[in-house]
This record gives structure tokens, sequence and C-alpha cells, in this order.
């Protein structure tokens, strides 16, 4: 009944009072996640800013309740570099040429990039100091190459560079110290797969470990360590176990504006000499809490470092490469990003955004050396 209210009602308050009307009866059957549905319906027919800020609050009492969690987010971003490939044909080694040359394949390659990330939990059980749930993750990635791009390298197709990612995980997330310290904890054990070019790349098991404190300050920190083994690889360089350390500071500043800093540190050992490496990346944001015209900013910054021992950088015999060039390999990275969220032009709660993303990667060794600029539309939830 409420369903037909809503659908023959006239646009405006008639169906937002119908579409409050059927969160509240599928509320009380027990159904949140229609609930739900219906009050992203309401978000459309919403008029004033005391009105959206009771239906974010009203939302954010669903989700707490609901068993079930759900996000999709969507990009589409234009981009001069789709397949992280080299920015110059010369292979250069150390500076030094090696005599051959880096096919169009794998030098960078312009082109557009759809992405979709999609990730739903299920709460098993819950009380006041323990929450344990299962999730589930899938991410698809694809390619649509510029004109350019097909005649700098005619015989790839778009397919050779999607990308999906598909993963299960378990997390058990506790309380720790004292209560009004708001101290917590996880652990997370995680299966996945990777596929690249519509084959797979490998498969992984992961177990991560969280601790979360809030400071005095009325900031938080949270450090977390990992263990992942790739196997069932198609490369050996993929067949490796990895181990991690992160770390990540947040605040929240006096203005309401927010900055956030994280360290990752990477330590990697394949079978195969390519995929043993050390890395750490570092990433300052910060985000303002006023609008800047239309839009919340948010704006980024990076760095990264790889090291590799000792890979193999080449042949001096090719095509037979009995005789192989072996390198270290040193990596670094800056890449910067500002974020644009247009909150005021949303539909049913969802609001565009809008980020430009450039960066550089530089090597010793000239086939790792890329650059990339894009500018991505993406979609996010507003509550």
């Amino acid at each position: 009944a409420a369903a037909r209210a809503y659908r023959f009602a006239e646009p405006g308050p008639d169906r937002l009072q119908a579409a409050q009307l059927a969160a509240q009866l599928a509320y009380a059957e027990d159904r949140p996640t229609l609930a739900q549905i219906w009050l992203r319906r309401t978000a459309i027919h919403t008029r004033t800013e005391g009105e959206e800020q009771q239906l974010a609050r009203d939302y954010q009492a669903l989700r707490r309740r609901n068993p079930w969690a759900f996000s999709l987010r969507g990009e589409l971003r234009p981009s001069s570099n789709v397949n992280n490939g080299a920015d110059s044909a010369a292979n250069l080694i150390n500076g030094v040429p090696d005599g051959g040359f880096i096919p169009g394949s794998a030098q960078a390659l312009s082109g557009m990039i759809g992405a979709v990330d999609l990730f739903s939990s299920y709460r098993l059980r819950h009380d006041a100091t323990s929450l344990t749930t299962v999730a589930g993750r899938l991410y698809l990635q694809r390619v649509s190459l510029s004109d350019s791009a097909q005649v700098q390298a005619p015989t790839v197709r778009d397919a050779d560079f999607s990308s999906d990612y598909a993963e299960l995980s378990l997390r058990h997330a506790f309380a720790v110290g004292p209560a009004e310290r708001q101290g917590s904890a996880q652990l997370e054990l995680a299966l996945g797969e990777s596929r690249y070019g519509g084959a797979r790349s490998f498969r992984l098991l992961r177990l991560e470990a969280t601790r979360n404190w809030r400071l005095p300050d009325d900031s938080a920190l949270s450090l977390s360590v990992m263990a992942e083994d790739r196997f069932e690889a198609r490369s050996r360089s993929n067949d490796t176990l990895i181990l991690g350390l992160d770390a990540a500071w947040r605040k929240t500043l006096g203005n309401g504006d927010s900055l956030s800093l994280s360290l990752a540190l990477r330590d990697s050992d394949a079978a195969f000499m390519n995929g043993t490496y050390r890395s750490a990346t570092a990433r300052a944001s910060y985000s303002f809490a006023q609008p800047l015209g239309p839009a919340k900013v948010t704006a980024g910054l990076g760095l990264g470092q790889s090291d590799y021992p000792l890979i193999r950088a080449g042949c001096r015999d090719f095509p037979f490469c009995l005789n192989p060039i072996l390198s270290p390999r040193r990596n670094s990275a800056v890449y910067g990003d500002v974020t644009l969220f247009f909150e005021d032009y949303d539909y049913a709660g969802f609001a565009p955004t809008l980020r430009l993303r450039a960066g550089r990667s530089s090597s010793n060794l000239s086939a790792y050396s890329s650059r990339e600029f894009s500018l991505s539309l993406g979609v996010q939830s507003k509550f």
C-alpha cells in the first residue's frame, strides 16, 4: 500500500511523506534493508537542510541495526597511462642503452578507464564489546584504448588490460582497554583472486591484525601488521610471501578540517627475483570542512620508494636470453590528487565526485619510469 501511495503521489511533499511512511513500515516489519532503500527515495524529495540532516541520522541508525552493509562505487576516468607503461621507447639500464627498445604495448598508452567496486558484509554476531562479520568484495576495471594508443600498439586489445579482483573475508573486532579510551583491535582472514587480461594472476591468503587508539588530543591512531601468501600464480614473480606494516593517524582540527597521515611498509620474497623487493609508501591528505564553491575539497600527496636487490632487466641475446642482464632496481614515486565532492548535486543521497591525479615514477631502469595524468568522475554516498 505504501509503495502504491508513493507511485501515485505528486512529486514533492506528498511523495516525501509516502516514502517516509514506507520506510517506517519496513522498519516495523524488521526489514532494515528495504527501509534503507525507502530512505534513499526520501532523499530525492527533501527540500531543507534540516530534512537532510534528519534523514542522515535515520539512515545511520538503520545502518547500525541492519546486519547487512553494502557499498558501491563507480569511476570513469580518462588517463594518459592506462597500462602503467614506460614513458620512453629507449631501454636504459642505469643510464646506459642496452641496444634494445621498449615495445609500444609496454609504453604508456592513453585511453579511458572504468571501474566498479562492490563491497558487502554481514554481521554474524555482536555485543557491547565485539563484532564479527563476513564480507565479500568484487572489483572490476575495464580499459578503452584511445585511437593514438591503438596506432602505437596495434596488436593489443582493450581486454588485455582488464583487471578483476574478488575477495571473501572474515573479521572479528573487539574493544581493548578502558571504555573511555575507545580502544579496539581486529583480526581479519581473507581469501582472494586477482585476474589481469582475462587470466588469473594469482590467488592469495591474507592474515591481518590491527590495533586502534583514541589519543588524548582527540586524534586516532591505528597500527596493523599483515602477512599475505600469493600462490597459484601465472608468473613466478607473483608467487610470493608479502609481509607488511601499516600506520595511520587522523585528527579533526578546531575548524572542522581533518588531517590524515599514513605509512605502509612491504617486504616481498618471491619465487623469481623480479618479484622480490622492499617498499615504503607515505601519504598525507587534508580535507576542508567548508565547501569551496559548490564542492568539498580533499587534497593529497604521496611518496613511494621501492628497492629490488636484483632483477632480470634485459637480454643481450634476445630472443633466447641465455645471457640475461641483471641489475638492481630502484623506484621512487611522487603523486598528488585533488578530490571535489559535490554533495548538493545528489540523487537519492548519491553525489558526484571529481578527482584530478598526477604522478610520476622514476627508476634506474627506464622500462619502469612512468608518468600519469588522469581526471576521474565517480559517485559517493552522502551518508
